[in-house]
C-alpha cells in the first residue's frame, strides 16, 4: 500500500479566539491582569477570550 502524505495542518481549523488581535504571551497575560484588577462585567467576553488564548499557548 503506497504512503500517502496529507497535510493535516490544513484540515484542522484555528482554536485561538478570532477577537483577541495578535499578542506576546506576556502581553497577553498583562492585559489579562488588568482586565481583572478592577471588577466589571462589561470586560468578561475579554477576560474569557484573553484566558481562551493563552490556553491554547499552553497546549
Amino acid at each position: 500500500m503506497p504512503l500517502i502524505q496529507i497535510d493535516r495542518a490544513q484540515l484542522a481549523p484555528s482554536i485561538l479566539p478570532a477577537d483577541v488581535p495578535e499578542l506576546s504571551d506576556d502581553e497577553c497575560i498583562a492585559r489579562l491582569a488588568r482586565a481583572v484588577e478592577t471588577p466589571d462585567s462589561a470586560r468578561l467576553d475579554e477576560v474569557a477570550a484573553l484566558i481562551g488564548r493563552l490556553a491554547v499557548t499552553i497546549e
